[in-house]
């Protein structure tokens, strides 16, 4: 890999050219509110599983979030919350859904929490392991089912809930269902007005499920500097041109791991937190996962913003082309020029 004294930009064009970062389709990289770094390539593109072709990205393409929307739907829930909307974290699940009473029969049940959906730790049985194609898929299962909540919320329990992380875009549904109950709108109509609009964010997609209703989960598209600017108001505390658009309450809380995943990084309320090796140490980094690679990295020692899109959906290498970005290019570049 280039050596760390070379410019991000330069580093990635060799990388990409070299075939060391494949399936990379754009790099946005933001220092103290400015763009430092914006790259775009071309690739195979997808639309939640659905086939685009190749193309040539560029600054307006709208790109598939996936999993990514999990980060930004834990935002909306958090301004929902500061407006007195939603029910706190503390608050019982099941009273979000009156309509399952019949599921109240199991003491563990009731006893979940909100937060335990925002942490997944509601200990369900739910496989996401398998690939996203695939039916057997909880999360495909749950947008094929005919009560989507109900197919979440009658999953058997097989760990004591708080206890153990489990990857579950069930969860993510959970709560995009208690956004929409508590706000009277629709994920996509609450998004624009509290969040994408006082961002400057015009243009996005949010894909739905059979059912018609916006995924939580999974379904959001955004364009590669949109989903910066989110970023940039999450490092600077929720504010956004001269105003509190996120609650910096909210934020400390993403900001304060929870739970433990399996793969070494910690969790918060659909946030992902880990200290990644830089050239003088650890780098604290809070970030946004999706499937085929896409990133959203905070890095708040450094004053910094990622955003990582790339093509390489369902493969078990599609960690490789982010990881390599931030711990060979982006990080060493920013250290050293600190």
């Amino acid at each position: 890999m280039p050596p760390s004294d070379i410019a991000i930009g330069e580093a990635c064009d060799l990388g990409v050219a070299s075939g060391l970062l494949p399936d990379l389709h754009a790099l946005y990289v933001d220092r103290g509110g400015a763009m430092l770094t914006e790259r775009y390539y071309e690739g195979a593109d997808e639309n939640w599983g659905r086939d685009l072709g190749r193309r040539r990205f560029d600054a307006a393409a709208l790109h598939d979030l996936r999993s990514v929307t999990k980060s930004i739907t834990s935002l909306l829930y958090g301004i929902a919350l500061e407006r007195g909307l939603v029910p706190p974290p503390e608050a019982p699940l099941l009273s979000a859904f009156p309509e399952y009473a019949d599921l109240a029969g199991d003491a563990r049940r009731v006893g979940w929490t909100i937060a335990n959906a925002l942490n997944m730790t509601l200990g369900i049985r739910w496989n996401e392991d398998l690939p996203y194609t695939d039916p057997e898929n909880s999360e495909i299962a749950m947008e094929l089912a005919e009560d989507r909540y109900r197919f979440v919320l009658a999953q058997p329990i097989d760990h004591e809930p708080g206890t153990r992380w489990t990857y579950c875009g069930g969860a993510a549904a959970l709560i995009g269902a208690i956004i929409e109950r508590g706000t009277g709108q629709s994920l996509e109509a609450f998004a624009r007005e509290a969040l994408f609009g006082p961002l400057g964010i015009g243009a996005f997609e949010w894909n739905s499920g059979g059912d018609g209703i916006a995924s939580p989960a999974s379904g959001l598209r955004l364009a590669t500097p949109d989903l910066a600017r989110i970023g940039r108001a999450v490092l600077n505390g929720g504010r956004a041109e001269g105003r509190q658009v996120i609650p910096e309450s909210w934020i400390a809380r993403c900001r304060t791991p929870v739970t433990a995943t399996p793969f070494g990084l910690a969790y918060s309320h659909f946030w992902y937190l880990s200290d990644q090796p830089g050239p003088s140490g650890p780098v604290p980094v809070l970030s946004a996962n999706g499937n085929g690679g896409q990133r959203l990295y905070l890095m708040p020692t450094l004053d910094a913003v990622a955003v990582v899109f790339c093509g390489a959906y369902n493969r078990p290498d599609q960690w490789m082309t982010p990881t390599l970005l931030l711990q060979r290019i982006i990080l060493p570049a920013l250290v050293q020029s600190r």
